[in-house]
Parts: C-alpha cells; sequence; structure tokens
C-alpha cells in the first residue's frame, strides 16, 4: 500500500447543478431517486423549520436528500447573535425566526439534550446541554453504517447584517466566558467576569481582517420568561443593551485575519437520541479547528443510515486552543459537495478502517484526537455530564499519536516504527480547543514529506 495517492477533488462545476430548496422539515418517507446521474444543488435557507439548535440527533427528520456527487448550500447562524440582536438579527427574516424569544413562545423551543421541561437547571427547553445552531441534517442516499462520508468545502461567505444601518458589514462575536480555559486565572479585577467583544467584518470580502467594535462585561439578564440569568448558561439570551456598559476603545489598531471556518459538522452519532453539540466525537461535531474552511475536506466514519449531516457554529477567526471559550462567532453561508465511500471500496485507500474524523487540505493531512475518541460509549450512561470533569490533554494527545499512528501505518504504508519516527521528525501536534468538554489535539503532516502524493 505504499503507492496510494490521496484522493482527487473534482471542480465545483455550476453548469452540472439544479438548484433545489426544501421547505418542509418534515418526510412522510424518504425517496432517493438513484437514476439521475447528474448532480444536484440544494440549497438550505437558515430559518426556524430547518435548524437544530443545541444537539446531534440520529431521528432528526432530514432538510436535504441527495445522491453522493451533490452539492448543498448551507446558511448557518451563529448561537451568539442576540449578544448584539441590532447588528446581528434585526432585519434578517430567517435570524428572526430563529431568534425570537417572547413570554413562552421561542422561534426554537428545544436548545440542547436536556428535558424539554427543564427540569434540572431551570434555564429553559433542552438546558443549554449543547448550544449550537445546526443547519440540516442532510440525508445521503446509500449511506450506511461502515462507510464514510466525504465533505467538500467549496466556497464560505459571510451573511451580511440585515440591518439597513449596518449594510454591507457582518458582525461576530467573542465570549470569553466562565467555560474557558482562563476564567479562573484572571489577574485584573473585577474576577472572574465575562466578557463579550463585537467584531466586524467586511461582508463583501473584500477586506480580509475584522476589527473589535467594543465590548462589555456580561451582567445578569432576565430572558422573556422571567429565567435570570447571572451567567452564558443558555443560548440565544436577548442582551439588554440598556443594562450594560459598552466599551468602544478595545482592541485599537489591531486587524485579526479572518479564516472562515465551520466550528461545528459532523454525522448523526448512534449511541442515542439526542447529543450535546458541544463535546465533539468520532461523529466529528464541534471540533473547532479553523482548517476546516473553503479549499478543505472532512472524512467522517458514518454511523447510521443517510448519515445525517449538520453544520454551524460558523467562524470568522479562532486560534488553535480557542482559550478563551468562543472564536469570532458569525453567521455565514457555505456551499459543500457530499461524497459517499462504501465500506467494500474502503481498502488500500487513505480511508481504510477510518473510525476518526479527518481533515484533508491542498497541502496536508490533519488527524483530530479527543480526551475520548468515543466519550459516548467509553463513559457510559452518563457521558454527556461525565465528559466535562474527565477531559484532558494527556489523553487527547495519546489519541492523537494513535491516530496518526494508524494514518500514517493504513494510508502510507509504514511500519510502526517507520510511523513513529516519521511523526516525530516531521509532523506537528498541536492543542485544538480546551473549552469543549472532550479536548482536542490535532496532529498535521504535510503531502510533500510523500513523495508519492499528488498536491491538489
Amino acid at each position: 500500500m505504499n503507492n496510494i495517492s490521496p484522493l482527487k477533488h473534482t471542480g465545483f462545476i455550476a453548469s452540472s447543478i439544479f438548484f433545489t430548496i426544501l421547505s418542509s422539515p418534515v418526510f412522510a418517507e424518504i425517496s432517493c431517486d438513484s437514476e439521475s446521474t447528474e448532480a444536484k444543488h440544494h440549497y438550505i435557507p437558515a430559518n426556524n423549520k430547518t435548524v437544530h439548535w443545541g444537539y446531534f440527533s440520529k431521528n432528526k427528520a432530514p432538510q436535504a436528500v441527495v445522491q453522493s456527487g451533490d452539492f448543498v448550500t448551507l446558511e448557518t447562524l451563529t448561537h451568539h447573535a442576540n449578544d448584539d440582536a441590532e447588528r446581528m438579527v434585526k432585519g434578517d427574516p430567517g435570524a428572526e425566526s430563529v431568534f425570537k424569544w417572547e413570554k413562552n413562545d421561542k422561534g426554537v423551543d428545544r436548545r440542547g439534550a436536556g428535558p424539554m421541561d427543564a427540569s434540572i437547571y431551570g434555564r429553559g427547553a433542552g438546558e443549554g446541554f449543547g448550544v449550537h445552531v445546526l443547519t440540516g441534517p442532510v440525508y445521503v442516499c446509500g449511506a450506511e453504517p461502515g462507510d464514510v462520508l466525504e465533505v467538500r468545502i467549496l466556497d464560505m461567505y459571510p451573511r451580511p447584517s440585515g440591518n439597513p444601518k449596518y449594510a454591507g458589514k457582518t458582525y461576530g462575536v467573542n465570549a470569553a466566558a466562565w467555560w474557558g480555559y482562563h476564567y479562573n486565572d484572571m489577574i485584573e479585577d473585577p474576577k472572574p467576569r465575562e466578557v463579550i467583544t463585537i467584531f466586524e467584518l467586511d461582508a463583501t470580502g473584500e477586506k480580509d481582517w475584522a476589527k473589535a467594535v467594543y465590548n462589555y462585561q456580561w451582567v445578569p439578564q432576565t430572558d422573556p420568561n422571567g429565567v435570570v440569568h447571572e451567567k452564558i448558561d443558555y443560548p440565544g439570551v436577548p442582551v439588554d443593551h440598556s443594562k450594560i456598559t459598552k466599551n468602544t476603545k478595545v482592541l485599537e489598531n489591531i486587524r485579526v485575519p479572518v479564516r472562515l471556518h465551520f466550528g461545528t459538522m459532523g454525522v448523526a452519532p448512534v449511541e442515542t437520541d439526542y447529543v450535546d453539540s458541544i463535546p465533539p466525537g468520532y461523529f466529528g461535531g464541534n471540533i473547532d479547528d479553523w482548517r476546516i474552511g473553503k479549499g478543505g475536506t472532512m472524512y467522517y466514519p458514518v454511523a447510521v443510515k443517510g448519515a445525517l449531516l449538520s453544520a454551524g457554529d460558523p467562524h470568522a477567526a479562532q486560534g488553535d486552543s480557542e482559550l478563551a471559550g468562543t472564536a469570532i462567532e458569525t453567521s455565514m453561508t457555505g456551499v459543500v459537495q457530499v461524497i459517499l465511500h462504501k465500506q467494500n471500496k474502503l481498502q488500500d485507500t487513505v480511508l481504510e478502517g477510518l473510525d476518526y474524523p479527518l481533515l484533508e487540505t491542498d497541502t496536508e493531512w490533519v488527524v483530530h484526537g479527543f480526551s475520548y475518541p468515543n466519550y459516548l460509549e467509553a463513559l457510559g450512561e452518563k457521558a454527556q455530564s461525565e465528559i466535562y470533569a474527565k477531559s484532558s490533554i494527556d489523553n487527547a494527545m495519546r489519541d492523537a499519536f494513535r491516530k496518526m499512528r494508524h494514518f500514517l501505518m493504513t494510508a502510507k504504508g509504514l511500519t510502526e516504527d517507520e510511523a513513529i519516527s516519521l511523526m516525530s521528525v516531521s509532523a506537528d501536534f498541536g492543542i485544538t480547543q480546551v473549552v469543549d468538554g472532550n479536548w482536542g489535539v490535532h496532529g498535521v503532516i504535510e503531502k510533500r514529506v510523500f513523495a508519492g502524493d499528488s498536491i491538489n
């Protein structure tokens, strides 16, 4: 297997594509038309009928039914939009439908994988056990457990503000919050504190940087149902700007390079009905790797029929570690192509034996290790709560090492001794994130290391 080449990418040819929009999230039955040989393009807008908030689910009705080779445009929204609704919600019908919250009436009620009656903490339906607004899922015809789903990210672009006052601009949020790595290690008063920073981007993409507009410290917010949120503990709480103090002198003369990417994208796990969107795992999910952007290709092991791909948690920029809790969380639209690789065709390819999310870029292969590669299985009945107390970088590093070893031995035909030596002299391991419950370490190796690999 020493001469295995990476899977080849095909171009995005608009002339061969048909556009379809699925308006209803409910399918009486799923129909897969296998007779068509021409790729279709499916468009899924973001609104309160097409998103699910805070969870992955094997039982979620699909928003698109696609064939291998089809293209999908996914509008995605940031769960932090209500931190500045004036800039990120107002005038945008899709966002308004999702973030609507009046007394006992939310645009999207369930926000998280917890109980609908909020019987644990009383924070709201779903309890905020999972926070990301996810568009989808996408049902891939023919996908079965054991297969691998390839998702090529062909384009990403910011979602412009719908408010005419901010025409041509896009806005995002960085929340330095209680789940951040820094939270109990602060040196200035008051401490601890949660701080929201609002960033501005050029919606046209002509300027490839973001700048801070203002920041403010989180103060207790009372949601429309009367629940007081002392901390940022439930997604989509409308922030009353009459209660905050804006600091407009923030990160002056600083330009943050824009790296548009999906913070969360993955297929449905099989272990339970509702899976918190925060901890990533073998199914992908909230990996929070800034490399998962335009030009990148993700490979996911399929766990349920149809794969049920969802994407969201869009980011404008993020550093490795996502140290303070979030990236620049912004709304954006992505164009992807899905390719199904059947289990019986994986032998002697880079996907043989793949049971983890793998990233391919033009120049690199990236494996993603976690404290627990499958925390849902490893931690049992209480996995979705215990994972937050049991993560460690040591475990994530060991998992990344094992996955890189597997990749080099399987995809590149190396012996174990060769793989270990090559890792030590040529692979880069970095901390992907320390804020998502199941902490992450990624391993990166350049394609040019392998003489037989072509750069796509």
